[in-house]
């Protein structure tokens, strides 16, 4: 790699003994940024460390002198200086007036691209992540460079903060026979992302910090007219995009979609999903880990896709070492049946699962309880996002190992859910640590849990468990209770007498006090008075919802409970057996 930095021409704004503190500096050629801010101690920052250079604090007047070398500070408190890549920011007082300054060294950096070249010359549009400071605008000025320059392309740099190309009407020799459009606000950048496809036939169009909704349409608005994108965005990961949004659209946005009872029986899944809106603005992302570590996504809309319905994506993860040898790798993510943990194998990996085993009779012993988060206060579609970041999938769990149980059974066991809410039958694996796993291949299940009116009207399902001599488990109703009674005689384990508090986080919503409080009321009743003494207990009067849930509690100690009065002094009455 080539680095040119112009570093003497920043150093020469600094005050002077600043100056001759850097310019003997063990350090000076990775010096990121100088930061002086007013009564302070002037900063200087390198890569893994911050040290002071004077012990005298800084004044007004070094600050004043320092602006009155650089040029003129935009509307975004950026200058810059001619020629060059550094870019001085500033901080301001209620007044307006510049009490602090950033320094920032800006680097041309020649060969940093070599990990991606292939995937800029394809011509797909490029989305590049990460942190402050981990060199995405470096590498954006070298794609323009080796977009123009080495394939020939026209290329357009919407250079908002004259970051990519420099300060001054005079491009840096950086970004070669690229084209640079500056901005005069910050706010007008959407336009001029426009008006460059409009004037300037561009084939390739590229674009620093992409962060408003406008900036993420005309993103949009240039890729469907046939441009090549090259751009940046706030966030480390895709995951980030899909939560954002106002830049969810970049990935192709996202939005709730209700299934048909048939659509929903067949994934498994519940009636109302997320899924991808459009296709994604960029094809290709990449997540820029480290500087010499990124993670290519090479189909944005299948990584999309697979979070969304709770798989793990498989992108590649690239690296460069000390001679500049680029090596690929890519990751699997594999379940291992334990609470849904994911492990990571290199993509050569491909473990056959072993046969399908049953269990020997006998106590099945529980495994370790997880902790329960409660989470409150979300709207709906926040709910729906992060089940489907966190929906386990059958397709992921090919790999995963299966352990023998205290009692020689083979574990986890693999449920075939038909008919039965999938949310609720994880909710209860989760809550209970259950060793169980939702599996969609009936071919690899070692039971089917099914609704009786579902398998009474289905005869092929019946012929294919006989087939496959699979065993059917046969429950009521999709209720917490019958689902819980269910995972537990295919497991051998014996309810328990008395509900503890995991059982009782099964019958929350929302996971407010008064829900708590309305479950503890209802458990107490039940195993201090109408199970030992054999009495009707009333209840206090509740909501609707609330009541719903003591009568779900209710059933799990199989008794019969009825609702009674007018609202709103409707409450219940439980029953002895």
């Amino acid at each position: 790699m080539t680095i040119t930095d112009d570093l003497q021409k920043l150093l020469d704004i600094l005050p002077q003994d600043l100056q001759q503190a850097l310019e003997s500096h063990p350090k000076r050629d990775s010096l990121v940024e100088v930061v002086l801010d007013l009564g302070r101690r002037p900063e200087a920052r390198f890569p893994n460390q911050a040290e002071y250079l004077s012990e005298v604090p800084v004044s007004q007047e070094q600050i004043d002198d320092c602006i009155q070398r650089v040029g003129i500070f935009g509307g975004d408190n950026r200058a810059g200086i001619e020629q060059t890549l550094h870019r001085i920011s500033a901080i301001r007082n209620r007044t307006g007036k510049i009490i602090g300054l950033t320094c920032r060294v800006g680097r041309a950096v020649f060969g940093t691209i070599g990990m991606i070249r292939d995937l800029v010359e394809t011509g797909k549009s490029i989305l590049m992540l990460g942190r402050p400071g981990v060199g995405k605008t470096t590498a954006l000025r070298e794609i323009a460079r080796v977009l123009a320059d080495e394939l020939n392309k026209r290329v357009v740099i919407i250079d908002t903060s004259n970051e990519i190309a420099g300060d001054g009407d005079v491009a840096h020799p950086a970004i070669g026979r690229a084209r640079r459009m500056q901005v005069a606000h910050p706010e007008q950048q959407h336009q001029v992302m426009i008006e460059a496809v409009e004037n300037h036939m561009p084939e390739v169009i590229v674009i620093d910090e992409i962060g408003t909704e406008l900036e993420a349409l005309a993103a949009r608005t240039i890729a469907e007219r046939g441009v090549q994108l090259v751009g940046t965005a706030h966030g480390n990961q895709i995951e980030n995009l899909i939560k954002n949004p106002t830049l969810a659209d970049l990935v192709g946005g996202i939005q709730a979609v209700t299934l048909g009872d048939d659509e929903a029986r067949r994934r498994g899944s519940q009636k109302t999903v997320l899924e991808r809106k459009a296709p994604p603005t960029f094809e290709i992302a990449v997540e820029m880990l480290e500087r010499q570590r990124w993670t290519v996504h090479e189909s944005v809309a299948d990584t999309v896709d697979n979070l969304l319905r709770g798989r793990q994506p498989t992108p590649q993860t690239r690296t460069v070492d000390d001679h500049g040898k680029v090596g690929v790798t890519r990751q699997l993510a594999v379940v291992n049946g334990r609470g849904g943990q994911l492990a990571t194998v290199e993509e050569s990996f491909s473990p056959a699962r072993p046969s399908n085993g049953w269990r020997s009779s006998g106590q099945m012993v529980a495994l370790p309880q997880l902790p329960v988060e409660r989470v409150t206060g979300r709207s709906e579609f926040d709910r729906l996002l992060d089940e489907s970041f966190n929906y386990s999938e059958s397709i992921d769990l090919g790999a995963a190992t299966r352990q023998p149980g205290p009692n020689g059974e083979d574990l986890p066991l693999h449920v075939y859910p038909y008919g039965v809410s999938r949310h609720q039958l994880e909710q209860v694996i989760s809550v209970l640590t259950l060793p169980v796993v939702l599996t969609k291949d009936i071919d690899s299940a070692d039971a089917i849990l099914a609704l009786r009116s579902h398998v009474k009207n289905h005869a092929k399902l019946r012929q294919m468990a006989k087939a496959r001599h699979v065993p059917i488990h046969m429950i009521k109703s999709s209720t917490i209770p019958q689902i819980t009674r269910g995972l537990r005689r295919l497991l051998n384990m014996d309810d328990p007498e008395m509900a503890d508090d995991r059982e009782l986080q099964l019958f929350l919503h929302s996971g407010s006090d008064d829900e708590m409080d309305a479950l503890e009321e209802a458990r107490l009743a039940v195993e201090q008075i109408v199970i030992p003494k054999g009495q009707p207990v009333e209840l206090l009067p509740r909501s609707p919802q609330v009541r719903k849930m003591q009568h779900e509690l209710v059933e799990h100690y199989r008794l019969k409970s009825h609702s009674f009065g007018e609202e709103p002094n409707r409450r219940l009455r439980i029953y002895p057996a």
